[in-house]
């Protein structure tokens, strides 16, 4: 007689998934209820390629933002641009889209139109100081080596990349990016305009870099929560006209800008995708607990 047909005997109690239980079976028996309750692939998400597709822009869109701010410096570092012109330029494209804002924010939340005097005097006070501290900035690192910046500039951009709020919020409760994100691109920025020549070229950079960095991210997340569409348009202004900056300084960057983005926006979807059906995870009953933690109110 097998030792599964003695464990089946009428004078056996119920076999139960009981631990702290003394039962009569040995430790490593288990019935044929044991699997019932196995899920297999629970929490697996069925993607859409387009839908991907779609949610992938607000990594190019920030990358492009890199890749045309990068432009724009060269430009100025070597007179093709103006201080002047992006000066002007930027501050027109700031109020521009500040009065879109304001319009579409004013129209969901009454009180915003409390704060639009304090967000007024916070940027001429931002953009004052901005003035003020061009020829410190200037200076700040004249005994550096220009390829010591070059370096430590690709490393704060790479980690204003890693670490940038990649999350997409509504109109009315939108994220900020992170604080860590932001401060290193300020800090390339900073780094950058340090091997300019002059202090109008300086203030050019560093208010264009707030404006880019500090602003036009929480305007980029607005336009995706307000229409899709938009945010495609949005998506491709950005990268031509990031390849087309980068295409008069070197076209083999432009090239590699180009298939990178690519890849980026059709290759990574399709391979997400097409590795789901090597997804294999189990649940059961015999999983450990795991606690809800309440949720931090906003």
């Amino acid at each position: 007689m097998t030792e599964s047909s003695i464990f089946k005997k009428s004078h056996f109690a119920k076999w139960q998934k009981l631990l702290y239980v003394k039962q009569e079976y040995p430790d490593n028996y288990v019935d044929s209820s044991f699997l019932e309750e196995m899920q297999k692939n629970a929490n697996v998400r069925s993607y859409d390629y387009w839908t991907v597709v779609r949610e992938s822009t607000v990594i190019t869109q920030h990358i492009s933002s890199i890749i045309i701010f990068v432009a724009v410096f060269i430009w100025l570092y070597h007179k093709v641009l103006s201080a002047q012109t992006l000066i002007w330029s930027g501050t027109l494209s700031t109020g521009v889209g500040y009065i879109y804002w304001d319009y579409s924010i004013s129209k969901t939340d009454p009180l915003y139109q409390h704060k639009r005097l304090k967000t007024t005097k916070s940027a001429v006070l931002l953009f004052v100081a901005l003035l003020g501290f061009s020829p410190i900035l200037k200076t700040l690192t004249k005994d550096t080596s220009s390829d010591t910046i070059w370096a430590v500039t690709v490393c704060l951009f790479l980690v204003n990349m890693l670490l940038h709020d990649y999350g997409s919020g509504n109109r009315t409760n939108i994220k900020f990016p992170s604080s860590l994100s932001t401060n290193a691109a300020i800090f390339a920025s900073v780094l950058l305009a340090s091997r300019l020549p002059s202090n109008m070229e300086v203030f050019g950079l560093m208010s264009f870099a707030v404006e880019w960095f500090a602003l036009f991210p929480i305007f980029r997340r607005h336009i995706k929560s307000l229409s899709s569409h938009s945010n495609i348009i949005l998506s491709c202004v950005l990268f031509c006209s990031a390849a087309g900056l980068f295409y008069f300084i070197s076209k083999a960057l432009a090239t590699f800008y180009i298939i990178a983005m690519g890849f980026i926006t059709f290759g990574c979807p399709f391979w997400l995708i097409w590795i789901q059906k090597y997804k294999n995870e189990i649940h059961g009953p015999w999983d450990e607990a795991r606690p809800k933690l309440q949720q931090s109110r906003s």
